[in-house]
């Protein structure tokens, strides 16, 4: 393994305790920039990164080039339970027995944006529990308390050997998965994150470390079958990471989710979800530094004549409304559609991503506006509105790609906090409000909503999937006051497997929309073919928007 050495540095003022460098501020964006950042990455599976593989990095044109090392940035770990990989001191930060973990695009952001070196100490293994192996005060299983604090703690006395100057600047928290199956764990995980978080502190002699828990994702399966106890860990980690001003909870539920055989859910976030999650973290961590990257999208001027009236759309739904796998790099090699890659100022678009995690400013203009180099079917929507209808037109778009109908619907479920339909009916409503306090007559001529593709894999949703829509719609124009409101609803071709085909979702959504001549049933089964259940690309989100789009002209 490489070994780093470089000169010895100015001296900082700061005391170094047991090999700990602490910083009398807090300030973690205190200034000296050749002092190293030291980061801790922990957890279970997720930590880990299951069921990623370093070759699928070239599938996800954002991230290319992460599957190789990055030289500079110090790396040292040990993952896995029986069998562990260990670095047995400092290498280059890279995929470790080929998977593919958060620290890489992490680091790789957390670079490109901040000039103080990087180091990072990772200690992770599958299916351990915080209520026992990374208990502090009595660990069990696998111990793995003890074994995070002994390799942080030497890895840290290796950089002193080497009189490199650090400091200790966050430990990124992914776990929980397994509490949810113990009785007892369960229910105190939120007081056991919060002693965890004090022994970290007490042991390595930092009372500032600042902790980032990553949220356990809701796209999964465990999302979905295991809602309650996944709200309940939920519920453990917001309490501390509200109450604790150094500590900061993470959405993830938003990133990719591998998909698995034989219906498209999966337990583990994989390849894509790794790298998003790891953006997540850096973007986290930005923040707290004041190097945010958000770049600031206003419409210099507004497009529309004041009193003149104004059509409203709304795009609604999950993964393939969000745009989960549609990258733009891929949208740059489609044939005559570069022109989606510019912004349209002629077109005012308000958005919420990701259940809230990415929110517009306002009123902006139509263009590539999420996070992870992705887009949705507005682009192509907008596009092929605007060529064919008169007047002014407005697009808003709320979606969350990690809810399922459930969430959308007026009663939601146990999980408090994912219940988005008052949310989204607030959103739709502040739309219309602002729209109107610029003196427009609003006309809302459609809501148009994409069916859950997560819903349509695991039996029990698939089944309520048309009942589910029906609430929402009934309810939505009791709540905006407009009886007459039409829903377009598009689907896609439900997941193909023969235990799941005994429902005949499509059909169910067929009747609901032959009851109801305001919802019209858009079936998007001539999109291009997908690469993996579930998820459409670049192509098929370009022709989805498109199809949409005729689906409400044809019913003009």
């Amino acid at each position: 393994m490489k070994n780093f050495k470089i000169p010895l540095l100015p001296t900082l003022i700061c005391s170094l305790f047991a090999g700990t460098l602490c910083f009398p501020k807090a300030d973690l964006a205190a200034a000296d920039d050749s002092v190293v950042r030291v980061f801790i990455f922990a957890g279970q599976s997720n930590m880990v990164g299951s069921d990623s593989k370093a070759r699928d990095v070239q599938r996800f044109p954002p991230f290319a080039g992460l599957e190789k090392a990055q030289p500079g940035v110090r790396f040292s770990y040990s993952i896995g339970r029986q069998n562990k990989m260990l670095s047995e001191g400092w290498t280059d930060l890279q995929p470790v027995n080929n998977v593919i973990g958060p620290e890489l695009s992490f680091a790789r952001k957390v670079t490109a944006v901040a000039k103080a070196p990087l180091a990072i100490i990772k200690c992770a293994a599958g299916g351990t529990h915080l209520g026992g192996d990374w208990n502090p005060d009595e660990p069990i299983g696998f111990k793995m308390y003890p074994l995070a604090l002994d390799l942080v703690r030497s890895s840290l006395e290796e950089l002193d050997k080497q009189k490199v100057k650090y400091r200790l600047e966050g430990f990124m928290w992914h776990q929980g998965e397994n509490d949810m199956f113990n009785k007892d764990y369960m229910p105190n995980y939120g007081k056991n994150l919060k002693n965890f978080f004090a022994k970290w502190r007490r042991d390595l002699k930092a009372p500032k470390l600042k902790f980032y828990v990553g949220e356990l994702c809701t796209k999964t399966i465990w999302g979905m079958d295991l809602r309650p106890r996944m709200y309940a860990i939920s519920q453990g980690q917001k309490a501390v990471t509200s109450a604790d001003p150094m500590a900061e909870y993470v959405p993830t539920s938003h990133v990719g989710v591998e998909i698995g055989n034989p219906v498209g859910l999966h337990y583990h976030y994989g390849t894509l979800g790794q790298l998003q999650h790891g953006v997540n973290y850096a973007d986290a961590y930005l923040r707290t530094i004041g190097k945010s990257s958000a770049v600031e999208r206003k419409l210099k001027k507004w497009p529309y004549k004041k009193g003149s009236p104004v059509k409203l759309f709304v795009l609604a739904g999950h993964r393939n409304m969000e745009g989960e796998r549609a990258f733009v790099q891929d949208l740059e090699q489609l044939k005559g559609k570069q022109g989606l890659l510019k912004d349209n100022a002629s077109i005012a678009y308000k958005y919420s991503l990701g259940g809230g995690y990415k929110t517009s400013a306002g009123w902006e203009p139509l263009g590539l506006v999420d996070y992870y180099d992705t887009f949705g079917p507005e682009l192509s929507f907008g596009h092929a509105m605007k060529s064919k209808v008169s007047g002014n037109l407005a697009i808003a778009k709320y979606t969350h790609s990690g809810s399922q109908i459930i969430d959308w619907t007026p009663e939601g479920s146990m999980a408090k906090d994912r219940h988005l339909y008052p949310r989204f009916i607030g959103f739709v409503k502040d739309s219309i409000k602002e729209l109107e306090a610029k003196g427009h007559d609003v006309d809302l001529a459609g809501v148009f909503y994409h069916l859950g593709e997560n819903d349509m894999s695991f039996h029990p949703y698939r089944k309520d999937a048309a009942a589910r829509l029906q609430s929402i719609v009934k309810q939505s124009r009791e709540d905006l006051g407009m009886p007459k409101l039409k829903w377009f609803v598009s689907q896609q071709p439900p997941t193909d497997v023969e235990r799941l085909n005994q429902l005949d979702v499509v059909g169910e959504v067929a009747k609901v929309a032959a009851a109801d001549p305001e919802i019209i049933h858009l079936k998007a089964f001539g999109l291009p073919a997908q690469e993996k259940r579930l998820v459409i690309r670049a192509d098929g989100i370009v022709e989805l928007g498109e199809f949409i789009a005729k689906g409400y002209l044809r019913k003009q």
